[in-house]
């Protein structure tokens, strides 16, 4: 258009937008309101292909003992520098679907069915992955904390998935589901553990098998042992071909404190200097090998590259890819 006018230009795109009902007065201002977008991102990884669900995240008031061995303002500055809600902590929740050609194996269910509540989304994040319930063949659960196990139950009660084989590591499940053990729980937030599990898990117990550390618990997918967190917490290694993909499950909880800060103890660890150990030695593996990792609590979708930065972590997030 080589006389045209910038007036020209300007008329024309204003004309255009009129058409395409794009501007005030053509009435075609979008709706407020509308829900978020489907929460599910896939990737390859070899010849499998891992699919990485949302099930929401909480925002809440950040409790004085959150990190039980520094200030609470110390943890507050951590989470500022983060973007955090003022005087909060924003905690997201991301199992992961991995298809490995001959089995559609889920690690971790999410919190299940919480009316009005911005968690729960598994379920709805499945079925825009064009996934249904009965498609899965078996469940990995990494330790028996509610946000991992709830979704193992519809809002009725009945086994969310239906046909799948469910299977826990056998040192967490020993631990929970021992009711001296429960007996002996001194903590609320420990005694509230014990009594999800009874809730949840007591009418499936003659369906949960479990699984030993270092079993390859399915074709290319090994149980790894991350203690600390629980005393059978366990992250697992998928490998496809020359690929290789690290799911922490929770060695760390949300990266801008845990993992920049390996050192800070997080209230929800069972042994807190076990679980820094764990943090430790989990990470170093996953920097010197350049390894893809993919965390429960990362910001979604979760995967991403950890380097060593200093006396801790720091998380590199992959680039979005709109083809898996």
């Amino acid at each position: 258009m080589p006389n045209a006018t910038r007036r020209d230009l300007v008329r024309g795109a204003l004309a255009g937008g009129v058409a395409l009902g794009l501007v005030d007065g053509a009435r075609g201002t979008a709706r407020l309101g509308d829900p978020q977008a489907p929460g599910f991102y896939r990737m390859r990884l070899g010849t499998c292909e891992v699919t990485i669900l949302n099930d929401g995240a909480r925002s809440f008031p950040m409790p004085d003992r959150f990190v039980r061995n520094v200030p609470r303002d110390e943890a507050l500055g951590a989470a500022q520098a983060a973007y955090m809600p003022p005087g909060q902590v924003t905690v997201p929740f991301n199992p992961t679907l991995i298809n490995t050609g001959a089995k559609l194996v889920l690690i971790d269910t999410g919190n299940g069915p919480v009316p009005g509540a911005p968690v729960g989304r598994l379920k709805a994040n499945l079925a825009a992955a064009g996934v249904a319930p009965e498609d899965v063949d078996l469940v990995l659960i990494s330790h028996l904390h509610p946000d991992h196990t709830n979704g193992l139950k519809t809002a009725d009660g009945t086994p969310a998935f239906p046909k799948a084989e469910i299977r826990a590591a056998a040192v967490d499940w020993a631990f929970w589901m021992n009711d001296d053990n429960m007996a002996k729980a001194a903590d609320a937030i420990t005694q509230a553990y014990f009594a999800n599990t009874r809730r949840v898990l007591g009418d499936l117990r003659d369906r949960i098998g479990t699984f030993a550390w270092d079993e390859e618990v399915a074709p290319g997918i090994t149980a790894l042992a991350a203690p600390g967190h629980t005393p059978g917490h366990t992250a697992f290694a998928v490998a496809s071909g020359s690929d290789r993909l690290l799911v922490q499950s929770d060695v760390t909880n949300i990266p801008a404190f845990f993992l920049q800060h390996p050192d800070w103890h997080v209230m929800y660890d069972h042994d807190a200097d076990q679980a820094q150990a764990t943090r430790h030695r989990f990470y170093d593996m996953a920097a010197s090998e350049k390894a893809l990792v993919v965390g429960y609590h990362f910001p979604f979708p979760s995967l991403g590259h950890v380097e060593r930065d200093g006396p801790g972590y720091r998380l590199v997030p992959i680039a979005w890819n709109a083809a898996p």
